[in-house]
Order: C-alpha cells, then structure tokens, then sequence
C-alpha cells in the first residue's frame, strides 16, 4: 500500500473482526460494555461498578495471552518503544488521566459507544482522533517523523 509499506490488511481486518465480536460478545451476552480502561480499573478494584471483577480480570488476562499466542502461531511481532524509561512512566500516566478524565478509553469509545450510537463517545472519538491527526502533522513538521 503506497506510504504504509508494513500494512497488512488482511490481519488488521482479522484483528478488527476479533475486536468486534468480544465487544459484541460482552454487550450482548453480558449487557457489560468492553471498555478497556474500565475493565482494568474493576480488575484492579479501583471501580465499584461495571462488570463483576472476576470477568474483568479474565478479559483483561486474556489481552496479553492473545498476544502470546498471535506471537507463538505467526512469530513475533516487531515492535518500538522509546528508550526511555520516565518517558514511558510519564506516557502512561497520561493515558491513564485521560481515560478517568474522558470516562473512558479509546476502546470504549471508539468501538463500543460508537456502535452503540453515544453522542459522547462521538465526541470523545472526534477529540483523541483529532488530537492524533494534529500531533502526527506537528511531528512532521518538526522533523520528528519522516
């Protein structure tokens, strides 16, 4: 694909597809929203509400176990992180504020609310989208990206 040489749509689909059925899965089946940040925080016991905390740490578990598998059927997958070990603390910490500031994270959001028609997640969807694109153009026009 011009100018994304490492994509592979069919695997993005797959994953997508995946995405979709727990969120549907959890919606459907459970009546509980697939909400990472929330899913974390009531694993965590950091929420009261929200889905029962055994679920909540199933779902979450399960996240770097699919990974491991993905990893183990197809080899490893390349991936980059900053040298920097405050600047992933501090990276982390944000998302984390952001997610209790915006009541909710990128996944909930963007797939569960969307689909659900939530005039907030489309807001919040439309903000973090917006957000990227304009960090994106910044980096590039500073020299940070190619």
């Amino acid at each position: 694909m011009p100018g994304l040489p490492d994509a592979v749509p069919p695997a993005g689909f797959a994953g997508g597809l995946m995405i979709g059925v727990a969120a549907a899965v959890m919606l459907l089946g459970l009546g509980r929203i697939a909400g990472v940040s929330g899913l974390v925080a009531r694993a965590a016991g950091l929420a009261e509400g929200g889905a029962p905390r055994a679920l909540a740490g199933l779902f979450v578990l399960g996240l770097p176990l699919g990974a491991a598998l993905v990893a183990l059927l197809q080899g490893q997958v390349a991936s980059r992180f900053p040298d920097s070990l405050p600047l992933l603390v501090t990276g982390g910490l944000l998302v984390g504020f952001g997610t209790r500031l915006g009541s909710g994270c990128t996944s909930g959001h963007g797939v569960c609310g969307l689909s659900r028609l939530s005039p907030r997640s489309l807001v919040a969807t439309a903000l973090f989208m917006g957000a990227g694109f304009l960090t994106v153009f910044l980096m590039r026009a500073m020299g940070m990206l190619p």
